[in-house]
This record gives structure tokens, C-alpha cells and sequence, in this order.
């Protein structure tokens, strides 16, 4: 070996941690690899419930007003609530026990879901479910933050944030295709080729129905990845990658009142966490309802809403949510606002194009609007998350990512999936008020005696109802913009973790 390349290798032994992270490269990968895996189950248990929102509505006999409860309060107000405290314990706990345990939760929750006999057992079965996924993110960005040096996070965080559009994809494909082509009946067959009579003596298999067998099917691999993410992730030590002057040698620790008045005096935090919220609340309300748009206006049946929600749309989300980290990440020294102005920039854009997407008859005219906003929309979320941890130290970074969900989620998914749906279920009854046929909502919904013109009236009114009420909300991304632009204007002050 040369003197030049033993010189070149004792320099990297001899880098400090916050130039190299904890580990190996290769190891830093894996653990990134396996963090973002978790993320997708996440998304993939959180929303599939929006990809069978049609069979799960005619199963139970309800409303979209109904379907909007259910996917969001039931998950968003204990997941919200149980956040901080989670966060505030994995601030001076073991971080991957409490994410492995949180997966192997979450996951035999999904599967309950799938038996729930009445719409109030399957809404408390997704509360079971929420309960499960607050344990996910905080401690997973604060494991983020402990690997990787100050100037790969932005990166870091965001292909951990690909969970959300993978996430939705794979619930989007796996759970269409499991509810349209995977019956109960045909289980029940399997089990009993296999010769486990036993299984076939749990349950009465030929009358469970194909979404049920979804939630099942989605739920059973999270029991192992649990185990995995436990047996295979070490435990790094706090702030191993800050810079020393950050670093909390001491082994003090701050209440969550001084975490807060921390984040309240940092402008750029709280302009990004609105943006987000505003975001949120769209995005989870437009995505509840997306696959029954496709269904209702478009005349798809389930497994090709699903197919073109999930794989077109979710891949250019995905594509979306990486660019942003990955380009504020190189932008960052030649301009240190680009977490600001780069997710003020898309959602911007995004909301002619989406406003044209979901107005355009021909739906294959409508896909490419459709698919850019989808792209330029989510440089938000990257953004949101290294933001979010960017602005305090080691001691408070899961406190502070726990804050940001909170109000994110409780707000906007909380909020936007009843909303769009109360919006959708009055538009729609406004539409058959307006056709002078004396139609009302429990008229359409019996079915009984209709003519043709009022059976398509109905109909007619169910899909422009949700059609302009995704409209609607779509036109608010223009406010989240507004938002991160305005944190711009404090983003380099309030951002304690500078790149290197």
C-alpha cells in the first residue's frame, strides 16, 4: 500500500463522528433500508382502509361522511395523543424496542380489522391500530438523526418520509388485488388441501369477504418485521453525529415546557409545521376519497383505481418526496433556504395542475396533470421532517418530531378525511335537490323504485359530489405554500444542525 493511501486511510479512521455518522456506510444503509421498511408498513396498515373505502361502505351500509370518521378520527386522536409521551420516553429509552414493539402492535390490529362483525368494532379496531403507529416515527427520526452527519440528513429523512407514497402504493396494489381476487371461500379450499382442519374450525371462511381478507393478508408480515428491526438495529449512542458543541455530555435532559417554548421561538419551525398541517389535512382528505374518484366518475372498478392511485401516482409521491431532500441537501450551501422555498415552490404549482387532473372528462388526459402535482406537492415532507429536527439538539429531537405530528395529524388527518366527506355527502345532496326530481340521499340509497333518469341522477350526484369537493381541497395547497415560503425568511438562524 502506498504511503498516500495509508495517509488517505488513517485521515477517514480519524474523522470525528459528525463527518462520518455511526457505523459503516453499509450498515448505515441497512439500518435506513429497515427504518423505511417499518415506515411503509406503517402507511401501507394506516391506509388501506382508504383503498377499500367502497366495499367496506356498501359492507356496512354507510356514507362517506361515515367513511371519513373512520379513517380519520378513529386513527388520528390517540395517535396524536400518545405521541409525545412516546417521544418523551424514547428520549431516555431503548429506541428500537420501542419501534419493534410498536410494529408487532400495529400489525395484529390491522388483522383484527379484518373479523370486525360491526362498523364499531372495526373503528375501534383502527383506534387499536393508531395506537400501535405512534411509536413509529419520533424515535425512528431520532435513530436518523444519531447515524447520519448533519449534512446527509436532509437526504436521510427523506427517503425514510418514501414510506408515505410507497406505503400507499403497495396498500393500493396488494390490498385491491387481495379484495378482488382472494375470498374467503377460497381460503377455506386451501386450508382444507393443506389438511389444516383445524384453521377451518376458527372461523366460518366462506363468508368473509375479500377486504377482510385484505386486512389480514397486509397486517401478518409486520408480526416478523418486529422481530427483525429488534434483533438486527443497534442502539447508537445520543447525538454520536452532532457536532461537539451539541452534543449533551452531561446526560441533561429537557421538559417537554421548555421543548415547547424552544419550538415556539423559532419561527421557521412553526410556519413549517402550519404548512404541513394544511398539507396534511389535504392530502389525507383527498386520498381517502381518491380510489372511489376513479371509481365513481370514471367508471373503474377497484383493482384499476387502485392500480393507477397507488403505482402512477404514489411512484411520481415517492419521486417527489426523495427530490426534495436529496436537492435541498445539495443546495445547501450555496442556498440554505431551499427547505423553505423547494415545497413552497411544488405545492404551489400543483394546484392548477391538480385543479385541471380532476376536472378533465378523459381520464387519460387527466393522468399526467395528475401525476406531476403528485410529485411537486410532496417536496413538503422532507422538508418537514429535517426541519422539525433541525432546530434543536439531540436531547429534544424526538420531542420535537412528536410535536409536529401531533398538530399535523390531529389536525389534518383528524380533520381532513370527515371533512371532505361531510363536503362530499352535502355536495352530492345539493346536486339532487338542484335536479327537481324529488330525490334525497335515503332515496338514492334504497334503490327502491327508481326510474332510470333518477337512478342516474343519483349516481351522477354521488361522483361530481366528491369530484368538487377534491377540487375544493386541493385549491388549499396554495395556502401550505404560503407557509413554508414565510419560514424561509428565519431558516437559516433557527436551524441549529448546520450541514458539514
Amino acid at each position: 500500500m502506498t504511503d498516500a493511501a495509508n495517509s488517505s486511510q488513517t485521515q477517514a479512521v480519524s474523522l470525528p463522528p459528525h463527518e462520518t455518522g455511526f457505523g459503516t456506510k453499509a450498515y448505515r444503509s441497512y439500518v435506513l433500508g429497515s427504518l423505511l421498511l417499518v415506515y411503509i408498513f406503517n402507511f401501507i396498515d394506516r391506509t388501506i382502509i382508504n383503498i377499500l373505502t367502497e366495499p367496506i361502505k356498501n359492507s356496512f351500509g354507510v356514507e362517506d361522511w361515515q367513511m371519513g370518521l373512520l379513517g380519520g378520527p378513529a386513527f388520528a386522536i390517540l395517535y396524536t395523543m400518545l405521541g409525545i409521551p412516546i417521544a418523551r420516553f424514547s428520549e431516555r429509552s431503548h429506541r428500537v424496542g420501542i419501534i419493534a414493539a410498536a410494529v408487532v402492535f400495529w400489525s395484529l390490529m390491522t388483522v383484527l380489522c379484518g373479523f370486525a362483525t360491526t362498523f364499531l368494532m372495526l373503528f375501534l379496531f383502527r383506534i387499536g391500530v393508531s395506537v400501535g403507529e405512534a411509536g413509529c416515527t419520533p424515535p425512528a427520526q431520532s435513530l436518523i438523526a444519531d447515524y447520519f452527519k448533519p449534512g446527509s440528513r436532509a437526504t436521510a429523512v427523506s427517503i425514510y418520509a418514501l414510506g408515505v407514497p410507497l406505503g400507499g402504493m403497495f396498500a393500493a396494489v396488494f390490498g385491491a388485488f387481495v379484495a378482488g381476487n382472494l375470498s374467503g371461500a377460497q381460503i377455506a379450499a386451501a386450508l382444507t388441501d393443506w389438511g389444516w382442519t383445524w384453521a377451518l374450525n376458527m372461523l366460518d371462511w366462506p363468508s368473509i369477504e375479500g377486504w377482510r381478507v385484505a386486512f389480514v393478508v397486509v397486517g401478518l408480515p409486520g408480526l416478523l418485521l418486529g422481530l427483525v428491526v429488534f434483533l438486527t438495529i443497534r442502539e447508537p449512542p445520543r447525538g454520536y453525529s452532532d457536532p461537539p458543541e451539541l452534543q449533551n455530555k452531561t446526560g441533561e435532559r429537557t421538559s417537554f415546557v421548555q421543548v415547547l417554548k424552544i419550538l415556539m421561538k423559532k419561527p421557521a419551525y412553526v410556519h413549517v409545521v402550519a404548512g404541513a398541517t394544511i398539507a396534511s389535512f389535504i392530502g389525507y382528505g383527498v386520498g381517502q376519497f381518491t380510489t372511489s374518484f376513479l371509481i365513481r366518475t370514471h367508471g373503474l372498478n377497484l383493482q384499476q383505481a387502485a392500480l393507477l392511485f397507488g403505482v402512477i401516482l404514489g411512484v411520481m409521491a415517492a419521486i417527489g418526496v426523495f427530490l426534495s431532500g436529496y436537492l435541498s441537501d445539495k443546495m445547501a450551501k450555496t442556498r440554505p433556504t431551499s427547505l423553505s422555498w423547494l415545497p413552497a415552490l411544488g405545492m404551489g404549482l400543483s394546484v392548477p395542475l391538480y385543479a385541471i387532473g380532476y376536472s378533465v372528462d378523459n381520464l387519460w388526459l387527466a393522468m399526467p396533470f395528475l401525476m406531476i402535482a403528485a410529485m411537486i406537492h410532496y417536496f413538503y415532507l422532507g422538508p418537514m421532517y429535517a426541519v422539525s429536527g433541525g432546530v434543536v439538539d439531540s436531547r429534544m429531537r424526538a420531542s420535537a418530531v412528536a410535536v409536529t405530528l401531533f398538530v399535523v395529524n390531529l389536525l389534518g388527518y383528524g380533520l381532513g378525511p370527515p371533512i371532505i366527506g361531510a363536503l362530499s355527502t352535502f355536495l352530492k345532496s345539493s346536486f339532487l335537490s338542484g335536479a327537481d326530481l324529488g330525490l334525497t340521499l335515503d332515496i338514492c340509497k334504497a334503490a327502491v323504485a327508481l326510474n332510470a333518469e333518477q337512478l342516474a341522477t343519483c349516481v351522477s350526484a354521488d361522483a361530481r359530489g366528491l369530484q368538487w369537493s377534491i377540487i375544493i381541497f386541493n385549491a388549499l395547497y396554495a395556502w401550505a405554500a404560503l407557509h413554508y415560503l414565510l419560514a424561509g425568511k428565519t431558516l437559516v438562524r433557527d436551524m441549529v444542525n448546520k450541514t458539514a
